[in-house]
């Protein structure tokens, strides 16, 4: 049977798996054996990509954790089985390539991995290479460790790749033409949309290749999630403006009420890694450990309901669109990804 591509969105349709918001990692890994399987997980030692690592090593993988931050990682991670830290930083390529080349030294197979680690609502900065950091960490990063261990991914005959993106990709879709901001004015909340909505179109393309090779690739928005690290440099002033927090800086409780734990926040990463009901599914956008629909203007959003910040925008998977960031990664990059499309 021939698989068919999520160009375009033509498979984002709910599939009725049986999850909801609530639902935890509990739920979603419940009856799954991943005994024997190796994962990789970034930023796999704070938020929901520990409870992502916790949940694989739980299920019987082993798990490794790239880290920037080696002292911070050893500590979150201590007492936890099955788990070894490798150091590694976004956005410094000399270090993914680095990472890579030990990860394949030691493993001939990599069954999941999850590009979880992310960056949000920072002031402008740029990489060594003068790229913008929210694009450089949160896509070309992942691009570019993706490329590097996709033998790994190749000879595990069934590997998953997750991009963890956000209902974030609403606020702006990639933009080509300034792609750093080199010659529009910087907005944080800008170059942050743009690199998750180039998560969503990495898996879109990544998909459409890898499937020869038995290598599915999803992009997931895990919900509003209460206690991560990803807001920690934003000034309190931000969330206030959103309604969020009160004139003292405290989360309000009727908020946080609506907020998913952790575990609640994880559970559409492991959904989307581990789950067969995704097996001949490929390339989608999930939220909610399900397949998510597309907004094409017909979905109320309502930012005091969490709820209702739900759907893909048709211009992060557009076929067009995951194409043509495919190569401008690889130009970008400077990284061929060695996927053989005559396959």
């Amino acid at each position: 049977m021939k698989l068919k591509d999520n160009y375009d969105g033509a498979l984002q349709m709910p599939l009725h798996s049986g999850f909801n918001s609530k639902s935890t990692v509990h739920d979603v890994i419940k009856g799954t054996d991943l005994t024997g399987k190796t994962a990789i997980v970034t930023g796999g030692y704070a938020g929901i990509g520990l409870e992502t690592c916790k949940t694989f090593v739980a299920a019987g993988a082993k798990v490794v954790v790239p880290a920037r931050d080696m002292n911070k990682a050893t500590a979150n991670l201590k007492g936890i089985n099955n788990v070894s830290i490798e150091p590694m930083d976004l956005l410094v390529p000399e270090s993914i390539n680095a990472f890579a080349e030990k990860f394949l030294a030691a493993h001939s197979a990599l069954h999941i991995l999850v590009n979880n680690a992310g960056i949000m609502w920072v002031p402008l900065q740029r990489d060594g290479r003068g790229y913008e950091s929210q694009l450089s960490a949160n896509h070309l990063g992942h691009f570019q460790l993706t490329a590097k261990v996709w033998p790994a991914l190749k000879n595990a005959n069934g590997a998953r790749v997750i991009n963890v993106s956000s209902y974030g990709h609403q606020i702006a879709p990639f933009n080509f033409d300034d792609p750093n901001f080199t010659s529009r004015s910087y907005e944080t909340l800008q170059a942050y949309g743009q690199s998750k909505s180039a998560n969503n179109l990495f898996a879109v393309e990544l998909d459409h290749r890898g499937k020869a090779f038995n290598v599915r690739a999803f992009s997931l928005h895990p919900g509003s999630v209460l206690g991560t690290d990803l807001g920690r440099v934003a000034p309190i002033a931000l969330f206030q403006q959103m309604g969020t927090h009160d004139e003292n800086g405290n989360l309000k409780p009727e908020v946080a009420a609506k907020l998913k734990n952790v575990e609640e926040g994880a559970a559409t990463t492991v959904w989307c890694a581990t789950s067969p009901q995704l097996n001949e599914v490929g390339g989608v956008y999930c939220e909610d450990a399900d397949v998510a629909v597309l907004d094409e203007g017909n979905i109320e959003h309502n930012y005091d309901d969490p709820s209702s910040l739900r759907g893909v925008k048709p211009y992060s998977v557009s076929a067009e669109n995951a194409k043509k960031l495919w190569m401008l990664s690889e130009e970008m990059t400077g990284v061929l990804f060695p996927v053989d499309l005559r396959a």
